[in-house]
């Protein structure tokens, strides 16, 4: 009996673990390893459900449907003052939280070779295999590694040093909110929409998630949000994103550490700017926090037998709620390549190209997509170009 081949995968969340369970499908050994000391359960906020982020769900047998672990939407709305609805189109798209999706995906690779408390330091290769090094001192080598370790990837860093975040000009405050504890208006002006509040430089997405426990009926959900600000680079946005134990945030202010004077001014600031609504989602969190908003874009995902995916290669701005599908799209696509030609160098750098076109295309987009809200105030409800869509608009 031929030995399986083995496949390391640095990053336990979305990225990893659904490339991780389609190289176990191919034949790999495969291991992950998630520099958290914890499981991620309650990290991250609403996602987009589009196609590649649902592939496995769909395409792979489970006792439970799409339909069990996310929530359908009806239209897109906008919303203008005094909640009057100033556009709405039909537009179907499902929602979920990170959280839902996470356990789903968990619960699939199982915990036997997930390795938490595995922060990854260094990575090499030789003809044969690929080693990666940990804090820890451990060092475990593989025909295969794959990083998906997210925006901060240590993957790019060591391989792509000089591909650099690029700060788009403006946060994201973003939260969650149960919806018994907003007015039954706001909930209903949400309830099967993708919704928005468009302002001067200024923009917030609004739309219905699963609870924390995976509640699903109306009145046990949640309703999620991201409200884009301008704020200039440099002391302004450094001061900001100080978190309470005094360190500078690069890319997140968590849950609960964020300097109340922000909150209390992002508060008080929605009442005056945003839609009722809208408002009322704000001013209900009890602990919103801080997305900065960069573009990474790298020269290249493929080195030898390792290869950078999802956010560890491209990462994006919100705007398309593309980033699941595609960190999924790269997972599926690399097994593709790897099913195709057995030689792992070689598969990766046929399986490269087309992942870089994507993700520049995307970066691209979503810039186009920020500038027309927040500096232009070119936002027009009514453009295709401003709808969601991995590949382009609703695709």
């Amino acid at each position: 009996m031929t030995e399986a081949r083995r496949a390391l995968v640095v990053g336990g969340s979305f990225a990893g673990l659904t490339a991780a369970l389609l190289l176990r499908e191919q034949g790999f050994d495969v291991s992950v390893f998630e520099r958290s000391p914890e499981h991620l359960n309650g990290r991250g906020g609403g996602i987009v459900l589009q196609p590649d982020t649902v592939r496995w769900i769909v395409e792979r047998p489970h006792p439970f449907s799409l339909e069990d672990v996310s929530i359908g939407s009806s239209c897109t709305r906008y919303l203008g003052p005094d909640n009057c609805v100033v556009h709405e189109e039909p537009a179907a798209w499902r929602f979920s939280s990170w959280t839902t999706m996470y356990r789903v995906l968990l619960d699939d690779f199982g915990l036997e070779d997930y390795h938490l408390g595995e922060f990854a330091v260094g990575v090499g290769q030789d003809d044969d295999q690929a080693e990666v090094r940990f804090l820890s001192g451990r060092t475990e080598r593989a025909d295969l590694v794959v990083f998906a370790d997210g925006i901060s990837s240590v993957g790019r860093r060591r391989l792509q040093p000089r591909a650099k975040p690029r700060y788009a000009g403006y946060i994201g405050w973003r939260g969650t909110v149960p919806e018994r504890e907003v007015s039954v208006e706001t909930a209903d002006l949400i309830d099967d929409a993708t919704a928005y509040a468009v302002i001067e430089n200024s923009h917030m997405c609004m739309y219905p998630i699963p609870a924390v426990d995976g509640g699903l009926a109306r009145g046990d959900r949640q309703l999620n949000y991201i409200w884009y600000r301008n704020v200039p680079e440099g002391p302004e946005l450094d001061e900001m994103v100080t978190d309470l134990r005094g360190f500078t945030a690069p890319v997140s202010v968590h849950p609960g550490q964020v300097q109340q004077r922000y909150v209390d001014q992002m508060r008080a600031e929605a009442s005056e700017l945003l839609p009722p609504a809208a408002a009322e989602l704000v001013k209900r969190t009890e602990h919103p926090y801080i997305q900065v908003l960069l573009d990474i874009a790298v020269r290249n995902m493929a080195f030898g037998r390792i290869a950078l995916i999802g956010d560890a290669a491209f990462a994006a701005r919100p705007h398309a709620a593309a980033g699941t599908a595609k960190a999924a799209a790269d997972a599926w696509s690399l097994v593709d390549a790897l099913a195709a030609e057995p030689d792992i160098p070689t598969a990766l750098a046929q399986w490269e190209p087309d992942r870089l076109a994507l993700g520049n295309n995307l970066l691209s987009r979503v810039a186009q997509m920020g500038a027309r809200s927040q500096f232009t105030n070119t936002w027009d409800p009514a453009d295709p170009a401003l709808h969601f869509g991995l590949y382009g608009p609703d695709r």
